[in-house]
């Protein structure tokens, strides 16, 4: 529902709506509605919880390290491949190129640019094939040492997934 369609609604405040994000409003209309008829609705997986469990909030001590998360490209929507390469042990002059749509993060530096490490489950090997993020195997998931940097502000969403002990 737009601002035009909100003007059409007759207990609505018209006045509170910001052209730029209606959206927003809304959702945050929304969220006030439920807290008013349901308290405090928080919910029991996502990046606040995951953070919790990491830093020993309700699990702590657990040898928790990562917070894996999947990336959503700005625009598309589409979840976020990334794609890197280490050298192969036993041949010097080739490489072995591993893609995963699950990340560590490592750094974001002030210009929202971070580096990203690929998570991978030992059964995913060097190509997933996957063509989305539920179609990768992620029993086991571990830190692989290859890194990619991104520019943060090409995407539009973030799933954080349980943390795990991934190093």
């Amino acid at each position: 529902m737009g601002c035009k369609e909100k003007e059409r609604e007759k207990d609505y405040d018209f006045d509170k709506c910001d052209f730029e994000n209606c959206v927003c409003d809304i959702l945050r209309d929304i969220k006030a509605a439920q807290d008013e008829v349901a308290g405090d609705n928080c919910c029991d997986y996502g990046c606040k919880q995951s953070i919790d469990d990491l830093v020993g909030g309700a699990m702590g001590g657990n040898g928790r390290d990562t917070i894996p998360v999947i990336l959503y490209c700005e625009g598309t929507c589409k979840p976020f491949k990334g794609f890197g390469g280490k050298r192969c042990e036993d041949d010097f002059n080739n490489f072995d190129v591993k893609e995963s749509f699950f990340f560590r993060v490592k750094d974001v530096d002030d210009d929202c640019c971070a580096t990203l490490e690929l998570l991978l489950s030992p059964e995913t090997g060097s190509d997933c094939g996957c063509e989305c993020p539920a179609e990768q195997e992620t029993r086991d998931l571990s830190a692989t040492g290859i890194c990619i940097t991104v520019d943060l502000k090409c995407f539009c969403h973030v799933t954080c997934l349980p943390a795990i002990s991934a190093l």
